[in-house]
């Protein structure tokens, strides 16, 4: 309710009797009566604010030292890996780890838990404010370590386990082909369900019929091919693309479908030739910058293609990475690539690795997946996007030590 003050004047009337005078000194009174009475009439008229509903939430546990000192319990088993349970003494660096870093990557898993994490989601969310001292007590509290390794056991073949790296590449584009030889990034064709394998990358380069079906499915050019293969490997990827117009826009290019052609490593190629001893992307990059002859033999290699869909970038989007297997935008730092036959989508993972790239103890949560992520101890580690997130990626080939982190 708004109350309205009108503000009045008037002279002075001129003397009269007492009894006018105490009628207009009585009438002031009941004025000013009946507008206190209209005062308190409104604040006894004007609406409580409504009552608080008690909150539905369980309570967080008390977070105070937690005894690594439970009883352990069975191995688990899973597909292609075995858990072995283990002290959270046993995860190396847990005691220094920024765990708050690592938290919003948890939320996002959140947003498609899970079945055996969803009823831990709505603590993980009253936690993102915690302090890593708090986080580490409550995990301490509700998760149980385990060790990942082989069907075979710790000393099988693949037990040291392997961490590579990828990125979200970030190129220049334009809608209009370049002048030269440019490189078409394209949409799914309509008949690509029509024929399983579809043609090679090298038939969709030479045949007509082929060529024929990708026509008008462009949807934007690089200037290099080498740089739209490593697109196409990386899953995803940006570019600041120029309009026909001269307009320029950033766009998220996402994973939409592949040529179902299988997967062959372009540096593996030319391992297998002894033509390089350094197959990462800047020792492979070097060779082909002298050998520019060679360049299309080595596109050709992989007969995988990958095709994409684009979707606009919000700067809210621009803040993440694109949506992995798990369905939720990932983190850098924090977001990984499994084997999901091995570690179940949104399972925050402890992960370890020594090696002349990086030095890495951190908590990190397991939302994707990718055609060479195979096998029990194996990780594909999300670096970010752009190009210093390129060069750490395309340098990172490092042993790898695994602890899955399972609710109670």
């Amino acid at each position: 309710m708004v109350h309205h003050t009108i503000s009045s004047s008037s002279s002075r009337a001129p003397s009269a009797s007492s009894r006018i005078r105490v009628m207009k000194r009585a009438s002031r009174f009941l004025c000013a009566a009946a507008i206190v009475g209209m005062l308190a009439s409104c604040a006894v008229q004007s609406p409580s604010p409504p009552a608080t509903p008690p909150s539905t939430e369980s309570p967080l546990p008390p977070l105070g030292d937690v005894a690594d000192t439970v009883p352990l319990g069975p191995a688990l088993q899973r597909p292609r890996s075995r858990w072995v349970p283990v002290r959270w003494a046993d995860l190396p660096g847990f005691e220094q780890d920024a765990t708050h870093e690592a938290w919003n990557a948890w939320l996002k898993s959140c947003e498609r838990p899970a079945a055996a994490f969803a009823r831990l989601c709505s603590e993980v969310r009253r936690l993102s404010l915690a302090t890593p001292g708090e986080q580490r007590q409550w995990m301490r509290l509700r998760l149980q370590p385990y060790r990942v390794e082989p069907l075979a056991g710790a000393g099988a073949p693949g037990g040291d386990g392997l961490l590579t790296s990828y990125f979200e590449p970030l190129y220049e584009a334009t809608r209009q082909p370049p002048a030269g030889t440019g490189a078409p990034l394209y949409r799914p064709p309509p008949t690509l369900g029509q024929r399983k394998p579809w043609y090679t990358r090298q038939e969709m380069d030479t045949l007509p019929e082929a060529r024929a079906q990708l026509a008008g499915h462009e949807i934007a050019w690089l200037a290099d091919p080498v740089d739209a293969l490593i697109l196409q490997i990386q899953g995803s990827g940006r570019l600041r693309v120029t309009e026909a117009d001269g307009r320029q826009r950033l766009v998220r290019l996402a994973f939409a479908a592949t040529n179902d052609q299988p997967y062959r490593s372009p540096g593996g190629w030319l391992m297998g030739q002894s033509l390089i001893s350094d197959a990462t992307w800047p020792g492979i990059k070097a060779w082909l910058a002298v050998n520019p002859r060679r360049v299309q033999e080595f596109l050709w290699s992989n007969p995988r293609m990958v095709f994409f869909r684009e979707e606009a970038l919000s700067p809210l989007d621009a803040q993440f990475g694109p949506r992995g297997a798990q369905g939720v935008a990932l983190t850098p730092g924090r977001s990984i690539a499994v084997d999901p036959q091995s570690i179940p989508y949104g399972t925050p993972v402890w992960l370890a690795s020594q090696g002349p790239v990086a030095s890495l103890q951190r908590l990190v949560l397991a939302q994707d997946t990718g055609s060479a992520i195979t096998g029990a101890v194996r990780a594909d580690y999300f670096a970010g996007w752009g190009a210093e997130a390129g060069d750490f990626a395309g340098r990172m080939k490092q042993p790898l030590k695994l602890w899955v982190l399972w609710p109670r």
